[in-house]
């Protein structure tokens, strides 16, 4: 049996503030104010990166949730002050500071926090372990998930996807980039970023390639491992089925939403 209770994947974009997206993305004439609330009813998640930069406020959080449908989920990117630091170890304080910002008001709408590292950051396992155990797996009696999006090649070892099981903790799946991928599956959920949309493509990949995305997506919500990507270490718990947060983020930008919503079409 499957230790989510019904699957989902859910397929988005980064951010949905971007001149180029309007008139393209975003109705001619459709005030700045309004692009959230359309963007969350062509999508089905968002994954936050001003977070990354900086705080917002809890009534800025309060105000995503009341503009969403109620099945749309927000991916925060957590604080730069955790992750671009010399030793992870020490970043509780501002682990815990992100946390209690007001995140919480997104409510059901919360989905997993991306802790993204940086890509000079190298593999040091006592000290990634240890930033691990300060990310706390609910707050205020709500569940958090956590991904951790690691970008140097040293993080490809089986012991980085040991270390993610054993907290429940997903590493996030660099597709179509120049980051190292490690698509093993290590938590109830999947965390993927595809980034390579190109601006001669009008759905931003070919059709082709779209499809083979939402085939990994649809195995991955199945709990096996898909075709075509790179894994370090045995899969665990085959069957075991999985929510999929799939967001197609860098690239051609432009194309970002189209492409997004070409794979929502083609997962039904």
């Amino acid at each position: 049996m499957s230790n989510v209770a019904t699957p989902r994947i859910r397929v988005g974009i980064g951010g949905w503030t971007f001149a180029p997206w309007r008139g393209i993305f975003y109705p001619d004439g459709l005030p700045h104010r309004r692009e959230l609330e359309h963007a969350s009813r062509h999508l089905t998640s968002i994954e936050v990166n001003g977070t990354f930069y900086g705080s917002q406020k809890p009534e800025t959080f309060a105000k995503w949730h009341d503009e969403t449908p109620d099945d749309f989920v927000f991916a925060l990117k957590g604080p730069r002050f955790a992750t671009n630091r010399r030793v992870l170890a020490e970043a509780g304080e501002s682990v815990e500071r992100f946390v209690n910002s007001g995140v919480l008001e997104l409510k059901d709408k919360l989905g997993p926090i991306n802790w993204q590292l940086a890509p000079t950051k190298k593999y040091d396992p006592e000290d990634f372990e240890a930033f691990l155990k300060l990310l706390p797996k609910s707050a205020d009696g709500r569940a958090l998930r956590h991904a951790v999006e690691v970008r140097h090649d040293s993080f490809r070892t089986p012991d980085l996807v040991a270390l993610a099981r054993e907290h429940g903790v997903a590493i996030v799946m660099a597709g179509d980039s120049k980051y190292p991928q490690i698509a093993d599956a290590t938590a109830d959920f999947v965390y993927a970023r595809i980034m390579g949309t190109a601006e001669g493509e009008e759905a931003g990949y070919p059709a082709a390639a779209l499809d083979a995305w939402a085939e990994r997506a649809r195995a991955w919500s199945a709990g096996a491992t898909p075709e075509g990507l790179e894994t370090v270490a045995a899969p665990a718990n085959p069957g075991v089925g999985r929510d999929v947060f799939l967001y197609v983020i860098s690239g051609f930008k432009e194309r970002n939403p189209a492409a997004a919503r070409a794979l929502i079409e083609r997962l039904g």
